[in-house]
């Protein structure tokens, strides 16, 4: 197989308005892939176009050449895309996250092909992502291929990447398992006799086992090879990430035609209900951050130095695990995982709200095959998470019964690995839900979106308790965070650094306290595109991040988990941002993995701390007027000396820049139902036949009267753009359930009263 880059000089038009399949673009501008075209818009709040547009390019091929056979690889295009060669239909994709591959040879001919790829990024009701809190960008946002084979070759077209499976397991104590399956194919209609050459080396090189195999390949041929090592060398995570090679040949007549190299590694994962997760036998916390695959002003058309600057923040601040969200990475980014020994949890876009315009589900699990399929040989990966809060609109049998599917085909395609879900909070612990997979994660905001910080607490031992046998974590927590907001006194909803700080110490001490709680992933590392949003006095973005979007700004939160996480030695002095102090006295906040600590004001020793704790307070430190200077100085065991500096200024009135400033709310009024008569409301008996609040909001609003009553109480939310692909499953039942709703159940008999003396058609 020869690959080679395709990125170059496409010509790209948007919002097609004319025939580009057939005929050529005149009007476009050339561009590179990876490429989006929502990179701006889909983080700047003030509308994201969303459509169709096109990638065009020409390709001039001789009679040799077209002896050989070709392919075109696209990395990833979103969210739908279609393939056209000389105007005629080649192949295409309705998973935006996954890479997919076409046969070209068929439609390909000598001299000048016009290769064409419509791809279009509106919403699909077949398609996943339906609704979700991130920019769904257009675009072919990864890398582009042409690849070209003689007639003997490895599997492409199996939606996989490598066409070879690599399964290792423990067998018995120091012994481990390679399994090598996978699939030879022949273009030819005549048998060929072919031989395999596998061969494992360790990282120096060393040749650890070497096997031939010949096979006969009349068409397609399926191979498996078994291999026994004994005390291989351990993948240990982040404290070691060996990795070995394997290298896969494909030999016909002596000729080498195909090959692959692999990067593996040896592992084994135990996940335990009571005492939490083990990697290698050893008992270890999934210290984990969440990412999204966007950057600022390109959106997810990412480069490889892109996902290393990303990498090199990940491993600054010391996870050890990282929750790649909501959909499949680039092949890349794993390859990045597999060396930096991070554990990953990998899913696919099953979000929110599941599709009511296809009752199989059938695109959630083609892009769960794929998912498996194209990153199975990467050791980094322990689960795959097959939902993310897919209860938000409702949560019933038909939602049972489409996780459940999911869950088979997910252990039928890999049966070593552990199936996870991400519950929002109000999936009960209890539910027939927690039992589909093998292990579960809550997305808890307490302390943010509800209920208190501390509830967090309250809530995984309230699971623990109801369901002992199943092994939890948090796979989201976090706060909207401005880093030039500040406070002295944080609370919800204020999006200062200084309450992110307390929300972040509240949960890593939560987890850390119970043995049981495998984890946790921060919402999120970075900031992320997300058009819907306009909060914190910032528009187009959800700021959850520890770090900004364009990666320049580390929120103080940023060095908490590092002074939890990191061995690297350092201090850091907290709110360096909130410059103008209008208090005397102020508590000076240090963040560190080193105990000793020394602070000064100017040249005068304030104070010294010595603990284990990553976060130390120095109370009541006096500033003079005008500017201070502050400087920190950490002494470890070793004698070494780290310090930070800040200065500050002593000011007489608060500065006002630090405070956000209030807006109204027109979608969400504290109370709003007061003005609705709720005393002496009685309970409504429901009549078969009549509308009632368990009726859909679709269903409602295909009636005039019943349209009427929900419009009386709620007026336009079912007709806002984020409720779009929940009407066919929400009710105002389940609004209920949602605390953004603020609905109390008094109202409920209220509309009741009014929508069940309307009868159906």
């Amino acid at each position: 197989m020869h690959k080679v880059d395709f990125n170059d000089k496409w010509i790209f038009i948007k919002e097609v308005r004319q025939n580009y399949v057939q005929n050529e673009i005149t009007d476009g501008e050339y561009v590179t892939t990876p490429h989006s075209y929502n990179g701006i818009d889909g983080q700047s709040g003030d509308g994201m176009y969303k459509g169709k547009c096109c990638y065009q390019k020409k390709v001039a091929l001789t009679a040799e050449e077209l002896k050989e056979y070709h392919y075109l690889e696209i990395g990833a295009a979103s969210l739908v895309s279609n393939v056209y060669i000389n105007g005629e239909l080649a192949g295409g994709s309705r998973c935006g996250f996954s890479m997919y591959r076409v046969f070209l040879n068929p439609l390909l001919k000598v001299g000048e092909n016009l290769i064409s790829i419509v791809v279009e990024n509106s919403r699909f009701y077949d398609v996943y992502p339906l609704m979700a809190d991130f920019s769904f960008y257009g675009g072919i946002y990864r890398e582009v291929s042409w690849i070209t084979t003689k007639a003997l070759h490895f599997e492409l077209l199996d939606n996989s990447r490598d066409g070879i499976y690599v399964t290792q397991k423990a067998t018995k104590e120091g012994i481990y398992e390679l399994k090598i399956k996978g699939r030879v194919i022949n273009e030819l209609c005549d048998g060929l006799e072919s031989k395999m050459v596998v061969t494992l080396l360790d990282k120096e090189g060393k040749l650890l086992f070497s096997e031939t195999k010949n096979i006969t390949v009349a068409d397609k041929e399926d191979f498996e090879l078994t291999e026994e090592l004994n005390q291989p060398r351990l993948w240990q995570g982040i404290e070691d990430p060996y990795l070995h090679t394997l290298k896969v040949e494909l030999y016909q007549e002596e000729q080498l035609v195909d090959e692959r190299s692999l990067e593996i590694g040896f592992r084994t994962i135990e996940i335990t209900p009571d005492k939490g997760i083990f990697l290698n036998g050893k008992a270890i916390k999934l210290n984990g951050v969440s990412r999204h695959q966007d950057f600022a002003e390109v959106g997810n058309a990412l480069t490889k130095e892109h996902m290393e600057i990303d990498m090199s923040l990940i491993k600054e601040i010391g996870a050890n695990s990282i929750r790649l969200s909501h959909y499949q990475h680039h092949d890349y980014f794993y390859t990045l995982c597999d060396r930096a020994g991070l554990l990953v949890w990998a899913e696919i876009p099953f979000i929110s709200v599941p599709t009511t315009a296809d009752k199989e589900n059938q695109n959630a699990k083609d892009q769960l095959e794929r998912l498996i399929k194209q990153a199975y040989n990467h050791c980094s990966i322990y689960c795959w998470g097959i939902q993310n809060e897919i209860t938000i609109a409702i949560e019933n049998e038909q939602i049972y019964k489409m996780v459940k599917e999911l869950a088979v085909i997910a252990k039928t395609l890999d049966p070593v690995r552990y199936i996870a879900q991400a519950n929002i909070h109000s999936v009960a612990n209890e539910s027939i839900l927690n039992e589909l997979t093998d292990f579960v994660g809550y997305n808890l905001y307490y302390g943010w979106y509800y209920k208190e910080m501390k509830d967090l607490a309250v809530r995984l031992d309230e699971f623990h308790k109801v369901r002992p046998n199943i092994p939890v974590m948090v796979t989201e927590y976090g706060v909207d965070t401005n880093p030039r907001l500040h406070s002295y006194t944080p609370a919800v909803k204020d999006y200062t650094e200084e309450y992110q700080l307390l929300f972040q110490e509240n949960a890593l001490k939560t987890f850390q306290e119970r043995e049981y709680v495998l984890g946790g992933y921060v919402w999120a590392l970075f900031d992320f595109g997300s058009e819907i949003r306009n909060e914190g006095g910032t528009k187009g973005k959800n700021q959850k991040g520890l770090v900004t979007i364009d990666r320049k700004i580390k929120k103080d939160t940023f060095y908490l988990c590092k002074a939890y996480w990191s061995k690297e030695k350092f201090v850091k002095l907290a709110g360096s941002r909130f410059v103008n102090r209008h208090e005397k006295e102020n508590d000076i906040v240090v963040l560190s993995n080193v105990e000793a600590i020394k602070l000064f004001v100017g040249e005068k020793l304030i104070g010294e701390i010595k603990d284990k704790e990553p976060k130390k307070t120095f109370r009541g430190v006096k500033l003079e007027s005008g500017e201070n200077f502050i400087r920190v100085e950490a002494i470890d065991a070793e004698g070494n000396c780290y310090y930070d500096e800040m200065f500050l200024n002593y000011v007489k009135e608060m500065d006002t820049s630090y405070v956000l400033k209030k807006t109204e709310d027109k979608t969400t009024v504290t109370n709003w139902f007061q003005k609705f008569d709720l005393t002496n409301v009685q309970e409504v008996a429901i009549k078969e036949g009549y509308y009632s609040t368990f009726d859909t909001l679709e269903e409602l609003y295909k009636n005039e009267e019943a349209k009427a009553v929900f419009k009386k109480y709620f007026g336009e939310v079912a007709e806002s753009p984020q409720m779009a692909a929940m009407l066919g499953l929400m009710t105002i039942d389940s609004m209920s359930k949602r605390s953004r709703f603020n609905i109390p159940k008094e109202l409920l008999s209220v509309i009741n009263n009014e929508l069940n003396v309307i009868p159906k058609n």
